[in-house]
């Protein structure tokens, strides 16, 4: 399937995914009622979504790239953007795509087999000022690399974010929202999948007033793999969404969805949307979906809907899954029976619980940085966890 026969695909009729547009008029100033937006709190959004003025923004960028690859910043009028095939689907998106003046262009040539990981870091200097961003990363044909998007300091910041993988490419992409606590961050993410390449989507949130990453792929040939990691950590007060989307528009195609998270505090929240559509075309896909959460104390809450569409049932599997819950009392009482402290055995039972997902990242660095950070979590709220 070419990427023209891909874009003609008929629009998705879903609620959780309204049709897109580039037009800032087709998009309604969200009032909470809407299926897309009713667990986000649209109070502490700074006005994102509504007409907040999006030309500032202290955030600098610092990029450290291999030689092989190209990092560099394009006038928005001069650049690719909208080669993945993305069409804003919400409000915020569509407004950030009109406010951004540049897009942030990675490109992995063909054939290149990149051993070091291309790391974007985006350094955010105040929250009073709203800016917004795009990015846009290609990996050529046969490629294969690592690009690590790593934001850290105070912003009140509106994103797109682009991923285009040409045939056989092997990307792993990993976004680490790390923000200072008063942080405010909406961000769209979408990846076009060429025929027989594999896309690794590693998202970890950890700081952050208000986080909310909405991801999607879809697939421009058979063979295609898209596997969709997640981890997070919410402390009091924290609001934490995550909307997945793997759009199956290719026969014998693949997604494989894991996110987990943890959260402790009073009114920590986290948010965990999941959708898999399998179009008629998709004839002989695998997917499933699957999300997990450890409530560490009382007055966090966690939400997670898993969902699938299916149009043709021609499929080899399709499944998900959703746990919430709070610590393995049989893992405690394991722990403890062997003479390990109570506070020790809650903070192996945490790790434990993660491990498994951090593992699978497949990055050394990034894999010792979200072990140490969730040490650093536990080693601060520990003595208040709740059985």
């Amino acid at each position: 399937m070419s990427i023209a026969e891909a874009l003609e695909l008929a629009p998705v009729e879903s609620h959780l995914h309204p049709e897109g547009s580039f037009d800032l008029a087709d998009h309604e100033i969200p009032t909470g009622r809407e299926e897309i937006w009713r667990f986000t709190p649209l109070k502490r959004l700074r006005d994102l979504h509504k007409d907040a003025p999006l030309d500032g923004g202290d955030v600098k960028i610092e990029v450290d790239s291999a030689p092989e690859v190209t990092a560099v910043s394009v006038p928005a009028a001069d650049s690719a953007r909208g080669v993945s095939g993305y069409v804003p689907v919400d409000r915020v998106s569509a407004r950030a795509w009109d406010a951004a003046t540049s897009v942030f262009e990675v490109t992995i040539p063909a054939d290149a087999e990149v051993e070091q990981p291309t790391t974007i870091r985006l350094h955010g200097g105040g929250v009073e000022k709203a800016g917004a961003g795009h990015l846009l990363v290609r990996a050529g044909r046969f490629s294969r690399a690592v690009v690590i998007v790593d934001y850290v300091g105070s912003a009140t910041w509106a994103e797109n974010i682009e991923v285009v993988l040409e045939d056989g490419a092997q990307l792993t992409f990993v976004t680490v929202q790390d923000w200072n606590d008063d942080s405010v961050h909406v961000v769209t993410q979408h990846a076009r999948v060429g025929r027989d390449a594999t896309f690794k989507h590693v998202a970890v949130s950890l700081g952050g007033d208000v986080l909310r990453a909405s991801t999607s792929a879809d697939y421009v040939g058979s063979g295609g793999s898209v596997e969709m990691l997640g981890v997070y950590f919410a402390d009091q007060g924290q609001h934490i969404e995550h909307r997945l989307f793997a759009d199956h528009t290719a026969p014998r195609t693949k997604s494989d969805v894991l996110y987990k998270g943890a959260l402790q505090g009073q009114d920590a929240h986290t948010v965990w949307i999941g959708n898999v559509l399998i179009r008629k075309e998709a004839e002989g896909i695998e997917t499933f979906e699957q999300n997990d959460n450890l409530v560490l104390t009382d007055g966090a809450k966690a939400d997670s809907v898993p969902n699938l569409e299916i149009e043709t049932g021609d499929i080899e599997g399709a499944g998900h899954a959703s746990t919430t819950g709070r610590f393995d009392d049989q893992h405690l009482f394991y722990l403890q029976s062997r003479g390990i402290p109570a506070e020790e055995a809650r903070r192996l039972v945490v790790h434990g619980f993660f491990n498994d997902i951090i593992r699978r990242i497949g990055v050394p660095a990034l894999q010792e940085r979200l072990t140490e950070s969730i040490e650093e979590e536990l080693a601060e709220h520990v003595g208040r966890l709740e059985l």
